[in-house]
């Protein structure tokens, strides 16, 4: 049985398009899903720009925000059954004997493979997903927010797990994009104060952002940065697809404060990171997730706590990805989801 999917099939630009491709064969120990809804992410927007900074397995099915129904289970598999509602983390391969995996941080795994660029993914109608990855969706969380628990988790982790915020700190959150925006949100529940800064053509992203009760800058945030005492941000999150980046976000930090970087960006950098020193700043570099914070953040997205919908943009069936990818390369809307079936 053939379906069709987005498939990534070279290094080069534009090298994206849908192809029929085979029902997935699955093993012992996997779960078949059928796809409900799947988020498009900034990496599947760099893999079609072809910009992106990591090993891809082309041609592979791009997509590793997504949840849906178990339809075909492993004979290894239990705790699970057909028709149960889930999603799936992105680690679909890890080495079980890493030391790393061991201590729960399979996420940091040197030879991890994600969906999307490692293995198939899931902008398609069936994916094959290791049991291992999977969480359960509550009844009450529809998919095209549950399918967003993988970005939220990525803010999670950098927010609340990688930096050192407290209540009543002033936060400045670099980038206005699916992370930056959800970073800001995660930071607002700690209890910060939160601006996020965008460029000119960011204004409607940075309006969404202000739904989280964040304030929006446009360009130079020093204003903001130093109006408490006028030494600077205790916490600068630094989610920007760019390396220079980390240039503002040191200029904007207090002394003995913290950086977190978790926007990728290949570029080389070109400045000194003696402010880095002089400040005594800690950086932070924040990547991926692991089951604990996947759990925290379907509890906080089902009660409520934190809310998706503002930043979904739509939601495209498959055969139009490519309008869906327009959208969010564009800085039209802040993240497009894709309905496979």
């Amino acid at each position: 049985m053939k379906s069709i999917g987005v498939v990534n099939f070279s290094s080069k630009p534009g090298s994206v398009e849908i192809r029929e491709i085979e029902k997935p064969t699955i093993g012992e120990d996997d779960v078949l899903l059928e796809v409900a809804n799947v988020g498009v992410c900034g990496s599947d927007l760099h893999q079609w720009t072809a910009d992106h900074s990591w090993h891809v397995n082309y041609p592979v099915v791009l997509g590793h925000e997504f949840g849906g129904h178990i339809v075909a289970l492993g004979n290894r598999v239990s705790g699970w059954k057909e028709g149960d509602r889930v999603v799936s983390e992105t680690a679909a391969v890890i080495d079980p004997n890493s030391p790393l995996t061991r201590q729960g941080l399979y996420n940091l795994d040197p030879t991890r493979k994600g969906f999307g660029y490692g293995v198939n993914g899931a902008m398609t109608r069936f994916v094959k997903v290791p049991a291992r990855c999977l969480h359960t969706v509550p009844e009450n969380l529809p998919f095209e927010q549950a399918c967003l628990t993988e970005p939220c988790s990525v803010a999670y982790s950098a927010v609340v797990v990688n930096s050192k915020i407290k209540p009543g700190d002033r936060v400045i959150v670099l980038g206005p994009g699916t992370i930056g925006i959800l970073c800001a949100a995660m930071a607002r529940l700690c209890g910060a104060d939160v601006a996020i800064v965008g460029l000119e053509a960011d204004r409607e992203r940075l309006n969404i952002a202000k739904q989280y009760g964040c304030e929006g800058i446009v360009g130079d945030a020093s204003a903001w940065a130093n109006k408490q005492d006028g030494l600077g941000a205790d916490c600068v999150i630094d989610a920007a697809g760019a390396s220079a980046t980390l240039k503002i976000a040191l200029e904007l930090v207090r002394p003995n404060g913290h950086i977190t970087k978790v926007g990728w960006g290949p570029q080389p950098l070109n400045f000194s990171l003696d402010p880095l020193v002089q400040k005594n700043v800690t950086l932070q570099g924040s990547f991926s997730h692991n089951y604990p914070i996947w759990e925290k953040v379907l509890s906080l997205l089902a009660s409520g706590t934190l809310d998706v919908k503002p930043i979904i943009g739509g939601v495209w069936e498959l055969k139009d990805w490519h309008e869906a990818f327009d959208q969010m390369h564009s800085g039209k809307v802040v993240k497009s989801v894709l309905k496979p079936n």
